[in-house]
């Protein structure tokens, strides 16, 4: 099992989307959340990627820093 800290790069990678930088730019500002909106609950994820942004808080898996780092980058944008 891995245990480490994890990177939004990584991240993106493990959501299936593109991870390079300019990839995670355009994403995050095209992709606003609302503040009252759940990360997990967006419509723009797929039932998997939902699912897997879910596990990673409920658990506070070693992927929760890199999903409350994508939260917040979203709901600046919201």
């Amino acid at each position: 099992m891995d245990t480490g800290h994890h990177e939004l790069t990584e991240l993106f990678a493990q959501l299936g989307l593109d991870n390079s930088t300019k990839a995670i730019n355009q994403f995050v500002q095209s992709h606003p959340l609302p503040e009252q909106v759940v990360l997990a609950e967006a419509p723009f994820w797929s039932a998997s990627q939902a699912a897997f942004l879910r596990q990673s808080l409920a658990c506070d898996a070693e992927w929760s820093d890199a999903v409350d780092t994508l939260a917040t980058l979203l709901q600046q944008r919201g």
